[in-house]
């Protein structure tokens, strides 16, 4: 009789390391080894060849219910795990109920937990009129970090905190070691050069970089980690467009504070004179899509060490609210869950950036910023079997063709990836295997191992 359940052998991708006669052994669940050679036997065993095996990536930026009856944790998680992604962190700005206290995290869970085909975690936030008071509850409740934003996109929904008020939540949540985590564009300095490109009369492509120029996004990360200074709170920029904000994150952690960066795959992957002109709202996002010089430049603080996570910002608006000629008209958002990984790992190789990237910005680092590391985020002995496994087989992307997204539009269509999910495992259970995906409910609420 085996003494494993199951054997994956192939190249094994780890944060620092890449075997490529590597194979990982899975005992109840759990990562038991990972070894170089000759694979041991299992009661299932897959020689995989030339693919790549990574650990299940970790999505540090999703929206499931940003637009109600629309697309849910029922195909977020679908599009998960047909990307690899074995657990998302779900956004708290929900249409219809803002999880910004206890009963509300409870709420999330309670709906969630019969969907999801993959795990995740919850971001909580405050209502502004209740300041901090609900922080510590919504801490019980197990959120594994919070957000707020320097810009009011929704006065109700997505409301924009005044830095009294961050610097007040900031304070709440530092002793309990989680992280705050905020959306990084000035409101003052966006609302005056919305105003500038109004009174121009420009609409097309181009009205979106110029409502929402660099200095509106690098003066409010700056308020970002001042605060978390300030205050002792790990201090987390959730979206950077610009190489500069990369440069300030690293100059705040080498005085010594903890000031992290997100970048998300789409800052990675398109520009403003190709693909935002080709796709207009489609490619609305805020912080915007930046020029190509500045994508590159992105990709050489990847190199460097100075980006912190890679995530999605995941969120699959309906095509009727991405579509206006006007382009400020239109929602800003993209969907990016069933791409991620493959992005990635492209972007990579072209660039002749180490894959070890891929392990550490989409799963180590994701599981280490959520203190949720106990479990996930690596494949080490005793860390859940949460597993990506990629094929060298070229596919041009299609969000319609593929049938994992509630919408059949994704400004990535037509990309060649030469690497593509073939299967995805979680907790050593098969959730992926190249055309169909687990049954909802096998995914399960993650919580944080917090200090306090």
């Amino acid at each position: 009789m085996s003494d494993f359940d199951l054997v994956l052998s192939g190249t094994v991708v780890l944060p620092d390391l890449i075997i490529e006669n590597g194979y990982v052994a899975v005992r109840a669940g759990k990562v038991v080894h990972v070894g170089e050679g000759t694979a041991p036997h299992a009661h299932e065993r897959h020689e995989l060849g030339e693919a790549l095996i990574l650990p299940g990536a970790i999505d540090a930026q999703t929206h499931s219910l940003s637009q109600k009856d629309q697309e849910d944790f029922i195909w977020s998680t679908r599009s998960a795990a047909a990307g690899g992604v074995t657990t998302i962190v779900d956004m708290p700005y929900d249409e219809g109920n803002l999880v910004a206290s206890a009963d509300a995290v409870r709420r999330k869970v309670a709906h969630a937990q019969p969907q999801a085909r993959v795990d995740f975690a919850l971001y909580g936030t405050v209502v502004p009129e209740e300041r901090a008071s609900r922080i510590a509850e919504q801490v019980e409740a197990g959120v594994a970090a919070f957000k707020f934003s320097t810009f009011g996109t929704d006065p109700v929904r997505f409301p924009r905190i005044p830095a009294d008020l961050l610097e007040e939540c900031f304070a709440a949540i530092a002793p309990t070691g989680l992280t705050a985590g905020v959306h990084n564009e000035d409101d003052e300095a966006v609302r005056a050069a919305i105003a500038k490109v109004k009174a121009m009369g420009i609409t097309d492509y181009r009205a979106h970089g110029l409502s929402r120029p660099p200095l509106t996004e690098l003066l409010a990360s700056l308020q970002i980690y001042e605060t978390g200074a300030a205050t002792g709170c790990p201090a987390h920029v959730v979206h950077c467009s610009l190489g500069r904000g990369y440069d300030i994150a690293a100059s705040y952690r080498d005085q010594g504070f903890d000031a992290t960066i997100e970048c998300c795959i789409h800052y990675l992957v398109l520009d403003e004179e190709h693909d935002v002109a080709r796709l207009g709202g489609k490619a609305k996002i805020n912080p915007p899509i930046r020029p190509r010089a500045e994508v590159e430049r992105l990709w050489e603080h990847v190199r460097a060490g100075n980006v912190t996570l890679v995530s999605t910002d995941h969120v699959s608006w309906s095509e009727n609210r991405k579509t206006n000629p006007d382009m400020l008209a239109n929602a800003s958002g993209v969907p990016g869950l069933e791409v991620m990984l493959p992005l990635f790992v492209k972007g990579a190789l072209e660039r002749d950036i180490p894959l070890t990237w891929a392990a550490r910005l989409m799963a180590e680092n994701p599981a280490k910023h959520f203190r949720i590391d106990h479990a996930k985020g690596a494949l080490s002995a005793g860390k859940d079997a949460d597993i990506a496994v990629l094929f060298p087989r070229a596919k041009r992307y299609d969000a319609a063709e593929s049938g994992h997204n509630v919408v059949g539009w994704s400004p990535y269509n037509g990309i060649e990836l030469p690497w593509t999910v073939g299967l995805t495992y979680l907790r050593g259970q098969e959730v992926f295997d190249g055309s169909a995906v687990g049954a909802p409910g096998f995914g399960q609420f993650v919580r944080p191992e917090i200090s306090a």
